[in-house]
């Protein structure tokens, strides 16, 4: 007799084999999702100016908007990868590691414009067309149609079909609830992390609340002349996400709430710190790219709150971490 076999059932990795027809569904939808974007990539890579009106700040420096684009091509197929791991036995033997940490920036980066984007939307729509000319022309408005909508289907497949490998694989480790833990699972370590990643937090939302309110303070001109909707909303959400991030995972390192789902708030503090961690990261980045026009130059202020997004994100995410590595060498 084999050692798995002496594994409760629940605690054994299911046999590798054929996905079933929910998951080739799911697969073949996120796949066909990544090609309109990779495809838009491509073409901005060999010169093309498809779906790029005249006048784009994109079209200034073609160099640099063909590595950016190549890089962002890169991380689109990532995800194929991804999908691939995910629905094929021999996904079974990554590593954990190797898997948890891009699936993390996948839901970090994809589930808030799963969210905002349609609350743009809506907001749009609400609030009726914006003149013509008020805006610096960017990308034609088809193009975000089709980019965002590409992005939300391939969240909801990603997303779905990494919850029922997670299932398969680890489903002990987020079961029972957080009074159900022993104090050893967060540890002080933890504890004291979590609190520190609570108090950098508070920079970026000071700032966020500020910006929400209609504060200017530290935005760049054309940022301020250029506020309307889709700004306040994604303050909203940038507010939002700090706040599922500190809450759920501060709830896990203190077992605060104790008849909470282990599931349920390892869930929430998961998506909530890569929301928070990745943006952070991917907006710090962008204030560094060249920007001749001071109306357009990224300000110290911003920078800070960036900084301050990202460092959160990550330290919440160690927490999440330590925490599973431990909950699964105790099973």
């Amino acid at each position: 007799m084999t050692k798995t076999a002496l594994l409760p059932a629940r605690l054994r990795d299911p046999a590798p084999g054929r996905p079933g027809t929910a998951r080739r569904v799911l697969r073949f939808l996120a796949v066909a999702a990544c090609l309109p974007y990779i495809s838009l990539k491509i073409a901005w890579v060999a010169g093309g100016e498809i779906g790029i009106p005249a006048g784009s700040p994109l079209l200034d420096d073609r160099e640099l908007m063909a590595a950016v684009n190549a890089i962002s091509v890169v991380m689109d197929a990532a995800v194929v990868v991804l999908v691939l791991l995910l629905t094929q036995g021999w996904g079974r033997r990554v590593p954990a590691w190797l898997l948890a940490f891009p699936m993390w920036v996948a839901a970090g980066l994809l589930a808030p414009i799963m969210i905002g984007f349609p609350a743009q939307t809506v907001v749009g729509l609400l609030s009726g067309p914006e003149p013509a000319g008020s805006r610096e022309p960017f990308l034609d408005e088809w193009v975000f149609g089709t980019v965002y909508g590409g992005f939300i289907v391939q969240g909801v497949a990603l997303g779905t079909l990494f919850a029922l490998y997670a299932r398969d694989r680890w489903g002990h480790v987020w079961r029972g609830t957080l009074g159900d833990l022993p104090a050893r699972f967060s540890g002080a370590g933890v504890r004291v992390t979590a609190v520190t990643a609570t108090l950098v937090a508070l920079v970026p939302t000071t700032v966020h609340v500020l910006w929400a309110a209609g504060s200017t303070t530290g935005l760049p001109t054309s940022r301020i002349t250029q506020r309307d909707g889709d700004f306040f909303v994604l303050e909203g959400l940038r507010l939002l996400f700090l706040a599922l991030a500190v809450a759920f995972v501060l709830a896990l390192a203190l077992q605060w709430g104790r008849s909470a789902s282990v599931r349920t708030v390892l869930g929430l503090g998961w998506v909530g710190s890569g929301g928070v961690g990745c943006w952070g990261g991917y907006l710090l980045l962008v204030t560094f790219l060249p920007e001749t026009d001071p109306a357009k130059q990224a300000t110290g202020l911003m920078r800070l709150t960036y900084a301050g997004e990202m460092i959160t994100g990550f330290l919440l995410a160690g927490c999440l971490a330590v925490f599973l590595r431990r909950r699964s060498a105790g099973a």
